[in-house]
Formats: C-alpha cells, structure tokens, sequence
C-alpha cells in the first residue's frame, strides 16, 4: 500500500513537471512566498517611510517602480503588500473551507431533514450576489483588514458546500463505506476516515483556484475603501491611491494592478495544473 501510493505521488509530480503553465505557476507561488517571507530583506526601502523630496518620482535608479504621493516607494509597498495577499487569499479560504466543508459533509452524509435544511440556507445566500452580499457584510463590520477577511470568508463558503455535498452523495454509495458502516463504524469516524481523504482531491484543486478569487475580492473592497486602511501597503488600496493620479503618475496604481494580475495567474495557471493531474477524468481522457 505504501509502495502504491509513493508511486502514484510520483506520477502525479511527474504529470505536473509536463505541465508548462503548472509548472509556471509553481514558481510564481513560490516566488511570492518567499517576497512575503523576506520582505524586510528584499525590499530597499520601508514601505511606510515618506520622502517629501521625493513626491511622485517616476521609476528611476533609486525607486526602480517610482514614488506615490507620499513619496513612499513604490517597489517597497509592493513586495510589503505580498504578506497581505497571501495572508489574505490563505485566511479568506480556511475560513471558506472550515463552514463550507462541515456543512457539505453534514449534508451530504446525513441526507434528509438534515440536508433539506442546508441546502436551502446555501441556495438563499447564493440567491444574494456575491458583490453586494460582501459589500454588506464588510460595510457592516467597517473597514479594516479583518473584516474584509470575514466579509469575503462568508461568501465564499457557499460553493465549497454545494461541491463537497456532491462529492459525498457519491462517495457514501462506494462499497468501503457500506462496509464500514455495518463493521458498526460510527458515523463520526466514516466521515473522517472514509469520506474526506476520498474528496480531498477536489478540495485541493478548488482551493488552489479559490485562492486568487479570495485575493481580488479583497483587493476590490480595499479599493471601494471598505478593506485594509491607509497607510497598510495593501494592493487594492494601492491602486485606489493611484487612480486619482493615472495621468500625472501612472505608476502609482500600474504597479499594484500587475502585481494582483501576477499573482491570480500563477495562482491559476497552478491551479489549472492540478486539475489536470489529480483528476481522474481528466488522467483517462489522456491515455
């Protein structure tokens, strides 16, 4: 067993390694974590620090993206902003999974009364659209970086418990959960040890793609001013700063709009990759 699965784990690495775009976007992920993780070493300058000499100064030698209005640099507020990205994209969908998984496995797994009752919860928040319902929650709950990750986390879930409420209808009918459930396995321990690691390959690859989503809701709502708050070097309250100045300083809000465009591709193009190596269809469409 063992051996199996360190040899299906090979063949999935090595389906990948083909991959052109999984693979560039592999490195574009690692390439942002490691800008978020070394930031104060990457970046030339602080990202808060102002330089009234230097109040919108086009890409040059020393501030290689340009300075804002502040005379921040540019550059320095980009790679500063990587941390809040990532930290955005990775909360906004633990908090997705956490409520969306739990209520497609109850769901799915019970049936019923049970199912009935989530199922028509999920489909009237999912009759609210995602934009307003957000902008709702996160001008309720005021600005700020944790309310934006709230507020995007609650719209979120929705689909996570239509996808896994599926996967488990199907899953549950497999011959091992029948036999586990008459070796008097409880249901707690079916979900867990049964149900779950068989849908987790779809989870994987949804996630991977639910990632970038989480990062440009964010970026949106910062930009309406309903996210993270000024001086934060967050790239949609990046671009909000730039959009008054596009003429006079292009730069401003260029920047942080290829840095989101940057990172939701490589998110993506990862994302499509893993698609394409973990699922079954698609692995049986390619014999």
């Amino acid at each position: 067993m063992h051996h199996q699965r360190s040899s299906n784990r090979y063949k999935a690495v090595k389906r990948l390694s083909k991959n052109k775009l999984a693979v560039a976007g592999l490195l574009i992920v690692i390439f942002l974590v490691i800008l978020a993780a070394f930031a104060p070493f990457i970046a030339p300058y602080d990202p808060l620090k102002q330089d009234y000499n230097a109040l919108f100064s086009p890409p040059s030698a020393a501030h290689w993206l340009g300075t804002d209005m502040y005379g921040r640099d540019v550059l320095s507020r980009i790679i500063y902003g990587t941390k809040y990205a990532l930290l955005i994209g990775v909360a906004v969908v633990s908090i997705e999974v956490i409520i969306g998984v739990s209520l497609g496995l109850i769901a799915g797994y019970y049936g019923g009364i049970t199912e009935t009752v989530i199922m028509r919860i999920t489909d009237m928040m999912l009759a609210i659209p995602a934009m307003v319902l957000a902008l709702a929650i996160a001008g309720f709950l005021g600005g700020g970086l944790r309310n934006v990750i709230i507020a995007v986390g609650a719209v979120g879930w929705r689909d996570y418990a239509r996808l896994v409420r599926g996967e488990v209808l199907s899953v549950k009918r497999e011959p091992y959960v029948e036999a586990a459930r008459a070796s008097g396995g409880s249901n707690l321990h079916i979900i867990m040890r049964h149900i779950l690691p068989n849908i987790t390959v779809s989870l994987i690859v949804y996630i991977s793609l639910s990632i970038p989503s989480a990062i440009l809701w964010a970026a949106a709502l910062s930009f309406l001013g309903l996210g993270a708050q000024p001086p934060t070097p967050e790239w949609g309250s990046m671009l909000a700063d730039g959009r008054s100045f596009l003429r006079r300083a292009w730069w401003i809000g260029t920047f942080p709009g290829l840095a989101i465009m940057f990172t939701v591709l490589g998110f993506n193009f990862l994302g499509d990759g893993l698609n394409d190596v973990l699922d079954p269809k698609t692995q049986r469409a390619s014999r």
